[in-house]
Formats: structure tokens, C-alpha cells, sequence
């Protein structure tokens, strides 16, 4: 699992003209089964996005794709762990330490 936190790089005005876009990108990738929840950081100088599954790699190239990245609006890091304990809900995304 992925922890991707956004910090803004630019000034608000020109992060709200990029947001529909990537709002459009958030919702295309809640519908492949990449992301589980994101938002807003407050205060609001970026976002938090939990990301499901597959490899850097590929976390790496979806994050390329964000709208706001390709404005030019924010940079990104990413943080991956091993989610071994979730709340029910979650459970079918736990997962085992390596050994």
C-alpha cells in the first residue's frame, strides 16, 4: 500500500484551475481499483491520496499522469508500507510483512 502526499508548488488560483482535471483523474482511478480515499491537508497545501496495491513502479507512472503534476502545480512523495493490521472494512487489503 501506498501513502502519495501532494504539496503544492504554485499558488492557489493556478491549483483550482488544474482541479477539475484532476478530480477526473481521482475518479478514474477509484474506478480501476487504485485508490482508496483522498484529500485535502489542512491546511491546504496539498493532499493525501492511499493507494491500493500493485508496485512503485506502476504507483510512480500514475502519478505521472496526475493533472496537477503535468501543470506543474505540486510534487509528490511516496511512502510505501505493509498494511498488516486495517480496520474490517479494509481487511481484504491486508497485507504480509516480507520475510
Amino acid at each position: 500500500m501506498f501513502v502519495l502526499e501532494l504539496t503544492y508548488t504554485a499558488p492557489l488560483a493556478r491549483v483550482d484551475e488544474a482541479l477539475p482535471d484532476h478530480v477526473a483523474w481521482l475518479e478514474k482511478e477509484y474506478a480501476a481499483g487504485h485508490f482508496l480515499a483522498a484529500g485535502r491537508k489542512v491546511p491546504r497545501d496539498g493532499g493525501v491520496i492511499l493507494a491500493t496495491g500493485t508496485d512503485r513502479a506502476t504507483v510512480e507512472r500514475i502519478v505521472s499522469e496526475d493533472p496537477f503534476v503535468r501543470a506543474g502545480v505540486c510534487e509528490y512523495r511516496v511512502t510505501e508500507f505493509v498494511a498488516t493490521t486495517t480496520a474490517p472494512a479494509l481487511e481484504q487489503y491486508r497485507e504480509q510483512p516480507p520475510s
